[in-house]
């Protein structure tokens, strides 16, 4: 995706095909990825219907970096080594910019003795959610497909591996900068990584570039939880809310705080049970 997107992508610039770009980008990192995949699969930030989340997770998958079921192991596992007294290297993005770019998104760590993981039976034994599994990369067939019929190959290239490589890349870049510096406002003591948040990032991401709130209160289905904090995702939320096809938000005051929280920064914000 990414060497089709470096050499066919500027050959095959038109005004549609970026604004297809931007459009399918959009639609598939903040309702797929942000919301469907991370705050509702993985963390249970939310509640929806089956068919609702299913169709979360089906955008989530088009994003391209695995299946629903594959995203929650990856995420675990990762989140599970990073709150241990000590890390390695690849799940805490201490390696310098290009290698860790080569072993986030092209390599895999084996370890002689993993953690146990077990997804929660309803998701385990859902048909919809096993056959996005098996067939993720394929799910970008049936677009590319659409987008060529629809608007030729500008229209292919910046639908699919130009909005797959970006996507992918990008999620990879957030990730190496919130694991190492930036503001911090929290911090969990007795844990090999820290969390940091990317404010410049904050809208691209749809709020996933508050990732010291998110370090500090995973289960909140708001990122952007102190004043000023834009977090898209949430808005979607509070649309969505609206419509009644979600419910449930968790926000960090309905919350018991990780053990080991501490502030490391002045706020307006407070949470927890003795600012209720």
């Amino acid at each position: 995706m990414t060497i089709t997107a470096l050499i066919l992508a500027p050959f095959y610039f038109t005004p549609g095909a970026v604004l297809l770009w931007l459009l399918t980008s959009a639609v598939t990192l903040c309702l797929g990825h942000s919301i469907g995949l991370h705050r509702l699969l993985i963390h249970h930030s939310l509640e929806a219907s089956p068919w609702f989340e299913r169709l979360l997770a089906y955008l989530g998958t088009l994003v391209g970096m695995a299946g629903p079921l594959g995203m929650i192991r990856m995420h675990d596992t990762r989140d599970w080594a990073q709150r241990q007294a000590k890390c390695h290297n690849l799940h805490a993005h201490r390696a310098p910019l290009l290698r860790d770019a080569w072993w986030q998104m092209h390599c895999r760590l084996e370890l002689a003795h993993p953690p146990r993981f077990e997804l929660e039976p309803r998701l385990r034994d859902d048909k919809v959610l096993g056959f996005l599994e098996r067939t993720w990369m394929a799910q970008q067939i049936p677009w590319a497909l659409l987008f060529w019929w629809l608007g030729g190959l500008p229209w292919l290239i910046w639908g699919v591996p130009v909005r797959v490589a970006i996507g992918v890349t990008g999620h990879w870049l957030v990730g190496h900068i919130t694991h190492r510096r930036g503001p911090q406002g929290w911090c969990i003591d007795d844990t090999a990584v820290q969390g940091h948040d990317l404010p410049v990032a904050a809208l691209i991401t749809f709020g996933e570039a508050w990732h010291g709130n998110h370090h500090a209160w995973p289960e909140s289905a708001r990122l952007g939880i102190e004043p000023g904090q834009h977090d898209p995702g949430w808005w979607m939320l509070l649309a969505l809310r609206q419509a009644g096809l979600v419910w449930g938000l968790k926000e960090p005051g309905m919350l018991v705080p990780r053990e080991g929280l501490r502030r490391v920064a002045a706020s307006a914000f407070h949470a927890g049970p003795t600012s209720r």
